[in-house]
């Protein structure tokens, strides 16, 4: 299934993707799938945040070739098989075709393609061979990074938690394999990152493992698997593109 999340009347509503027509539900698709009735053409709809996020779970430092570009450690044990958690909150999450906007005092605005994973059921101690079943589908991410401020203050809360850092969708999908996707960013047109999740350190499974032996999961939680190599700064004007093989193209501006 794809599924997409539309602006709708005076909130939001999910809805299943067919094509380029989408049919609204009257819940978000955790469980069943409760059909509103209503169809709307594609083109006509507001695309938001395919999520219910109360947290977004990230991974850093989760493809060797970006922990060298970032001349960074694992961790203090110099242990790759231990990924490194941050979280975004949901202030951050932003809308495909959405604005994104530094403050005045960001001196270097990053961005950092990933693939997300949307939770569908609540996960706790989770197995790595049961942890694609609590997942609803995978999806585009941009964890846009003030770099400057991330150095700066010596710990990642606020370089990575300004509104608006957190770009997700169009799409969230189970259609796809999440462990062999081509992930690409475009800055302007131009290809700035180009990998695989063949690469990633830490797997989708073992990631959705190590997280829920310490934190519960919620139903619409977002984990975001980790940046490859290609970094690199944006400015107002630029516009950015997430695209992961069999998932879309999340687009963004900046202003």
């Amino acid at each position: 299934m794809r599924y997409v999340k539309v602006q709708y009347g005076e909130g939001e509503l999910w809805g299943v993707l067919q094509e380029d027509k989408v049919r609204l539900l009257t819940e978000p698709p955790f469980s069943e799938l409760c059909y509103e009735g209503t169809v709307l053409p594609l083109e006509e709809c507001r695309l938001v945040a395919p999520c219910e996020a109360t947290k977004i779970v990230c991974v850093g430092k989760n493809y060797y070739d970006h922990i060298e570009e970032m001349r960074s450690m694992f961790d203090a044990s110099h242990n790759p098989e231990r990924p490194t958690l941050f979280l975004k909150a949901p202030n951050a999450l932003n809308v495909p075709e959405g604005t994104v906007h530094a403050p005045d005092f960001v001196g270097r605005l990053d961005y950092e393609g990933e693939l997300g994973v949307v939770i569908k059921r609540r996960a706790k101690n989770v197995s790595e061979a049961d942890a694609l079943d609590y997942v609803l589908g995978y999806t585009c991410l941009n964890d846009i990074t003030a770099r400057d401020i991330q150095k700066g203050d010596g710990q990642w809360a606020r370089g990575k938690n300004m509104d608006g850092f957190a770009p997700l969708g169009p799409v969230v999908t189970d259609e796809v394999d999440p462990a062999h996707l081509d992930i690409m960013t475009r800055l302007n047109g131009a290809v700035v990152q180009h990998s695989n999740t063949e690469l990633l350190i830490t797997s989708v499974r073992k990631i959705i493992a190590f997280i829920t032996a310490s934190m519960t999961l919620e139903p619409g939680d977002v984990i975001a698997t980790g940046t490859p190599a290609g970094v690199g700064p944006m400015v107002p004007g630029d516009v950015v593109e997430v695209e992961i093989g069999g998932i879309g193209v999340l687009r963004n501006h900046i202003v």
